[in-house]
């Protein structure tokens, strides 16, 4: 039987590391000199989210037909070409009435319960290999794209902070609201 070697246990390795770990956290709380606050511009460029409600949506607009261009060159390669799904991808398109089966299909059009959250989504996260090249007119594209392709949209019809807010997604209502004590509204009351 081999010696044991406490320096080859994973117990004195693990402690190591916590060691070295709570040193570093505690060398972090040091003012370094180093950097700078944002400025209240540099947050504001930073800060894109957009709400489900629509809050902080940009100016600019596009079609589906426009979306379908952005769409062939920058999703097709992951999500197929009619947002079906591919090797590297999610499914963007079909499903509905699924949910409720054996085997749901969770889309955009099946699933999502908001349109600007497909937006919101796009515009932050998408195309992966390059988050955030799309224009802001792209992202409207691209989504009155995807949205088309659910049924949700009519092909040349322009969409835009005013319309994208009109869209009823087919499971707006297949949520159910978080009513913990800790968020939602109760929370909010209780912070002010």
């Amino acid at each position: 039987m081999a010696a044991w070697k406490p320096h080859n246990s994973l117990f004195v390795r693990l402690a190591m590391a916590a060691l070295l770990g709570a040193g570093a956290a505690g060398a972090q709380t040091a003012t370094l000199g180093l950097g700078r606050a944002a400025t209240p511009a540099e947050i504001q460029a930073a800060d894109i989210s957009v709400s489900p409600s629509g809050v902080n949506l940009p100016p600019g607009g596009g079609t589906a037909g426009q979306g379908a261009d952005v769409y062939q060159r920058r999703c097709q390669r992951c999500h197929g070409a009619k947002g079906e799904g591919g090797e590297e991808g999610p499914a963007l398109a079909g499903g509905q009435g699924s949910l409720a089966t054996p085997k749901p299909l969770k889309t955009v059009g099946s699933y999502w319960p908001h349109a600007t959250t497909l937006f919101d989504y796009t515009r932050r996260a998408m195309p992966f290999n390059q988050p955030g090249i799309l224009t802001n007119d792209q992202v409207y594209a691209v989504t009155a794209y995807v949205l088309h392709l659910n049924g949700l949209f009519p092909a040349g019809q322009r969409l835009d902070a005013q319309s994208l807010l009109k869209i009823k997604m087919p499971n707006r209502d297949g949520f159910i609201p978080d009513d913990r004590p800790d968020t939602g509204k109760s929370a909010k009351k209780a912070k002010r």
